[in-house]
């Protein structure tokens, strides 16, 4: 049947990644409100149309060399169980699905979708290719995620949570590019040119300086003026030693264990980034809706 491979080449699994709209809700203290949580859950299955999208759109491009990737090879696409023309037609219209809901909602999420799936094409037609672009483009959208997210529900987003929102984007996108190195080793270049310009040693450096950028920023965010006031407490400090566990833990699996490559089966592997991410949640809960 040509549903399921369509379905599976939509990539399901990665609709994990648009959990990052709910971040504007979550930390808006609004998660309790019925109209801004049907707004968000909206917003949130637009952004699974839309990045859905973009991979279709994205393996079709690939096609050819995803043939020879030894991951790759058996997506839907590469493989030949699903024609390119069927998969740029339902990316066309999940694309129109994605513009005309945002649309719906209101005037700026619109805009940021625009933005997301401008980007997120480019990228897909030719800015991976180009160093250090590549996982920028992949961390904005992260960004962009949050930022519809908030925008759908008119609520302010504090900078700091922006800033920190992007850095830990950049360290799992250039997690991926890690362990693609790793595993395509000499022909990485052939899979993907950008890879010619990263290195192992350079890549690590980066993780190191990201995970502490993130951390930094998060703390800074906890007790910021703004956060101060919004919450009426500076007790969200005592949700940093999970985010530092969290990223310490992640960068230890990707530099000592060649993983980062899935981050989605990579946390659902690791009771460890489990408990520390359910700890971070009910300890922000508690604080932020005591």
């Amino acid at each position: 049947m040509t549903l399921l491979p369509l379905l599976e080449a939509m990539r399901p699994r990665q609709w994990s990644k648009n959990v990052f709209v709910l971040a504007g809700i979550v930390f808006a203290g609004r998660l309790f409100e019925a109209r801004a949580e049907l707004r968000v859950l909206a917003c949130f299955a637009l952004f699974c149309a839309a990045s859905s999208a973009v991979y279709l759109a994205n393996d079709v491009a690939d096609r050819a060399i995803d043939a020879h990737h030894p991951l790759k090879r058996t997506r839907p696409i590469a493989s030949g169980r699903l024609s390119p023309a069927l998969a740029i037609a339902a990316s066309a219209v999940l694309t129109l699905v994605a513009l005309a809901g945002t649309a719906l909602l209101n005037r700026a999420t619109l805009a940021v979708t625009a933005a997301y799936l401008a980007s997120t094409f480019a990228y897909s037609l030719g800015l991976k290719r180009a160093f250090l672009l590549d996982v920028m483009i992949v961390a904005a959208g992260f960004v962009l995620r949050a930022v519809a997210g908030a925008s759908c529900i008119e609520a302010e987003i504090s900078p700091w949570l922006l800033v920190c929102s992007f850095l830990l984007a950049l360290f799992l996108a250039l997690g991926k590019r890690r362990a693609e190195l790793v595993l395509l080793g000499q022909d990485a270049t052939n899979h993907r040119v950008a890879l010619g310009s990263y290195s192992l040693p350079l890549v690590d450096s980066w993780l190191t300086a990201l995970a502490g950028a993130a951390i930094v920023s998060y703390a800074l965010y906890t007790q910021s003026q703004r956060t101060v006031e919004h919450f009426g407490t500076t007790n969200l400090l005592y949700t940093v030693p999970f985010v530092i566990y969290a990223l310490f833990r992640y960068q230890h699996h990707v530099v000592r264990q060649d993983a980062g490559g899935d981050p989605g089966s990579l946390l659902l592997q690791d009771p460890g980034l489990w408990i520390a991410l359910l700890g971070w949640a009910i300890t922000a809960a508690v604080v932020i809706y005591r």
